[in-house]
């Protein structure tokens, strides 16, 4: 196990040397890697909005409105190939998803259904052509009355259809305001996430995305007054509709559509030299320019409108025909919404509207403040690891160190690689697998201590360590790794980020663990050629332990009992603080300008705005405050229109920091995968152990990590924490530390019950938990440094998160021993050998195995 041949340290050094060169890059800034050759490696790690600012919106397609659309348009081809057909009609009409139309002539309906054959042919359903969809199915419930219904997958092709075309609509917007590498992309069969780092002004974002920018020239009806036509009925093939004046104007508009946006070339702000406002000038295609040139020259004297989005921008007089295919859009526009408007129609228009069903904005100034906070708690935690590891095994801890240097570099190698996203709970998942690194060099240590007390050689105990402890810290690992696959496939947002971090950690640390940590320590024989094992310049825990864990399970089970009963108690009975993203609402985080924050007033402005319940407290520096806006129970655009009144009463005395927006839609979502993911990553365990162990192992480990699981949801009820997102990313750290945990004593209870057969079950596992209490020790001092360094110095927004994971690891520490172990006992592990008086010799430290 300790030898390595040449092409294996070639090999392990080529790994640890890619890793710390991919990882370079993120230790200097973006001008130092552009003056860098292009052949040397300058991706750096992707920070999630939470850590640098900017903008996460999730964009819905309103499905209705391409139902309606598409009935429209049947409507019309059915109206227009029966005419066309010179077939008599009647009772043309459309509701749901269906359309009807009855024949008058019974001879003449076979005729009718050849003529609208079209409209039930197959279309191709995707780039290829390869299959094919029926969009509309026909029926006759009676003679004469053929039925057009649209079909689900037409729908699911018509949102598939329009989310690819709303892509390119949205990419070509987004562009064109000047970001730097945002993320468009589709998320689900209807849905778009835009993401969009470092944008300084949100508000604009989203009024780009906003709007569906149909831009239409209409001639307005001057055949009837506009109020005639509002207070009775509007004439044949005319609509009343509103200018975006306030008050609005209104208008009588021709149905007929002149010319549309389609045959937009260019469009681009501009003054007007005559009065100097700011105008938007468009210049049509050749069809464009024709149609155009022809309904002005026909028209001169009339009003005609440019409407945009079913609202009349400006209704204009034709003084003159319009020859040219160019003209200008005027509207008291500023300089900025002009500019608006050209990037709207340059886009093109959205084949549907689009809804926000989530926002989360980060301001640069608070996202610079997260970057900073964690750079120190980093730096001070991974300093306060280092240190205790080199204080608790001396040289043994300097390899250790470096194995987990090398590990945290590849970790964000392969993050900066895969252009995977870093985020607060991502930063979970690195603080986890430092604990699991540290974790994996504590169990090969503290086995190679007992070997040694057992009388082997140093090369024997070095060997036979490695060797032992393979199985457990695989075991313990993969257990963690199903845990992680599992979140990334039910979990969305943060608990992904998550995920991804901490199976790269995962697959790193079991390589460092028993490749680079062996090449080490086989050098280190090699040249030091020392005769014992190194010690540290403390001792935690004694050697030889013999505390009697067992005799104490009957105080742990009452304990256990009493807060898991009162934890569900006070659950069923108690409000849990829960989060806008399960409940639905805004949050906004905001910063007085002043030197100090005004949090009655803020609630008496905000009180006045009819928004229901509104919560505001301080938050960090008295400068802060978080205000808690509830769901507003109108549907995702309700949402936005809170914030936005929200915004406008607090925007001249406050900066927005941080905003949190989260539909109803998505928030029941959002409270269903996170609650999946937890459920099928315990199931996924509990089959794992039981077919790695016994049945009892995989009972006893899911069973000691729901008793944490409600714990943590008990100090979230009693403490009044928030609970949201990255309070399931903290849950989902002590799930995986804890299986690893008890992962790690079960492998003991294996291995000793395969060498003392007639042991006693209670005496059996107080000699594991003792043999493995070193290790349980010395694995939570270590995660719980570098927590304690992120509660202390990460700042206030990751405050909660982390004490919620310092809770988690303590009482996660204490089920693996007083509860995962008596559990077996419970549950009959080895019937017959319950009885606590000892049959076998008990040995009071682990005795070298004869295999």
């Amino acid at each position: 196990m300790l030898y390595f041949s040449r092409w294996k340290t070639v090999s392990i050094w080529a790994v640890v040397l890619l890793g710390l060169i991919f990882a370079a890059p993120n230790l200097f800034s973006q001008s130092t890697l552009d003056a860098l050759p292009d052949w040397m490696p300058k991706r750096s790690m992707t920070l999630g909005l939470d850590l640098q600012g900017g903008s996460h919106i999730l964009l819905a397609i309103d499905r209705q409105d391409l139902v309606d659309e598409r009935l429209q348009s049947a409507r019309d081809d059915i109206r227009t190939l029966l005419r066309d057909a010179r077939i008599g009609y009647t009772g043309l009409s459309g509701s749901g998803r269906t359309i009807q139309v009855r024949i008058r002539e019974a001879n003449e309906v076979e005729k009718a259904k050849e003529a609208l054959d079209a409209l039930v042919q197959p279309v191709a359903a995707n780039l290829f052509g390869t299959g094919s969809i029926t969009e509309m199915s026909l029926e006759e419930p009676e003679p004469g009355l053929l039925r057009y219904t649209l079909t689900d997958e037409g729908i699911d092709y018509r949102v598939g259809t329009a989310v690819i075309q709303s892509i390119e609509v949205v990419g070509r917007r987004v562009n064109e305001l000047g970001t730097t590498e945002p993320i468009i992309q589709r998320q689900g069969a209807d849905r778009i996430l835009v993401q969009v780092p470092g944008l300084q002004d949100p508000q604009r974002l989203k009024d780009i995305l906003g709007q569906t920018a149909k831009l239409t020239f209409q001639m307005v009806d001057q055949t009837v007054p506009v109020q005639e036509a509002i207070e009775g009925r509007p004439p044949a093939g005319s609509s009343v509709l509103y200018s975006q004046d306030d008050p609005p104007v209104p208008y009588l508009i021709e149905n007929r559509v002149i010319v549309s946006g389609e045959n937009l070339v260019d469009a681009q702000a501009t003054f007007d030299q005559r009065t100097n406002e700011a105008v938007v000038s468009f210049r049509f295609d050749s069809k464009g320019a024709s149609r155009f040139g022809q309904a002005t020259q026909q028209n001169v004297g009339k009003l005609f409108a440019i409407i945009l989005d079913n609202q009349v921008i400006s209704a204009p007089q034709i003084r003159e025909p319009i020859l040219g295919g160019t003209g200008q859009i005027s509207g008291n526009f500023t300089v900025e919404s002009a500019n608006d408007l050209a990037v709207l129609l340059r886009a093109g228009a959205l084949p549907a509207d689009l809804t926000i069903v989530e926002e989360r904005t980060v301001g640069p100034s608070l996202g610079a403040d997260s970057i900073a906070a964690g750079e120190i708690a980093a730096m001070i935690g991974g300093a306060l690891v280092l240190i205790f590891m080199v204080v608790a095994y001396g040289s043994l801890g300097i390899i250790a160190n470096l194995a987990l240097i090398a590990n945290i570099a590849m970790i964000i190698a392969l993050l900066s690689v895969l252009g995977a996203t870093l985020t607060m709970p991502g930063i979970a998942g690195i603080i986890l697998t430092m604990g699991m690194a540290v974790d994996s060099n504590v169990i090969i240590y503290e086995r190679v201590k007992e070997e040694r007390r057992a009388g082997r050689s140093l090369v024997q105990s070095l060997d036979a360590g490695f060797s032992r402890a393979l199985a457990t810290v695989v075991d313990a690992n993969v257990t963690t790794f199903i845990a992680a696959v599992i979140l990334f496939y039910l979990g969305s947002g943060p608990v992904r980020g998550f995920a991804v971090t901490l199976a790269i950690g995962i697959v790193t640390t079991v390589f460092t663990a028993f490749t680079f940590t062996r090449w080490m320590i086989a050098i280190w024989l090699r040249r030091a050629r020392p005769t014992q094992i190194p010690e540290g310049f403390i001792k935690l825990v004694p050697d030889n332990t013999s505390i009697s864990f067992m005799s104490m399970r009957k105080y742990a089970f009452t304990l256990s009992a009493i807060l898991s009963i009162g934890s569900a108690v006070l659950f069923m009975t108690k409000d849990m603080n829960y989060g806008v993203d399960f409940l639905g609402g805004s949050l906004i985080e905001v910063q007085a300008k002043a030197p100090a924050a005004d949090a009655g007033d803020v609630r008496a402005r905000l009180g006045e705005l009819n928004l229901g319940d509104v919560q505001v407290q301080e938050f960090g520096s008295p400068r802060e405050l978080l205000i808690k806006i509830e769901s507003q129970g109108g549907g995702d655009n309700a949402e936005q229109s809170a914030l936005g009144k929200a915004r406008l009463a607090l925007e001249d005395d406050y900066d927005i920091r941080r905003v949190e927006v989260v539909g109803p839609t998505v928030s029941s979502e959002l409270a269903w995968a996170g609650t999946m993911g937890v459920l099928a990553s315990l199931v996924a365990v509990l089959i794992y152990i039981w077919l790695r162990f016994e049945w009892q192992f995989g009972l006893g480990a899911v069973v000691a990590t729901v008793h944490d699981v409600i714990a943590m949801i008990g100090l979230y009820v009693v403490a009044g924490i928030e609970f949201n997102l990255t309070s399931i990313a903290a849950i989902l750290t002590i799930v995986g530390y804890s299986i690893n945990d008890t992962v790690v004593v079960y492998d003991r209870v294996r291995e000793n019950l395969r060498k003392y057969k007639k042991m006693p079950i209670p005496e059996l596992l107080d000699l594991s938990m003792n043999q493995t209490l070193s290790r349980t020790v010395l694995t939570g001092l270590t995660t719980l440094l570098a927590l304690f360094a992120l509660y202390i110095f990460g700042g206030e927004v990751i405050a909660s998160f982390t004490f919620a994971m310092i809770f988690g690891i303590l009482f996660g520490t204490y089920s693996s021993v007083f509860v995962a172990g008596p559990l077996l006992i419970l549950f009959k592990l080895r019937p017959g050998m319950m009885d606590t008086e000892s049959k076998a010799p008990v040995p009071t430290t682990a005795q070298p195995s004869k295999s």
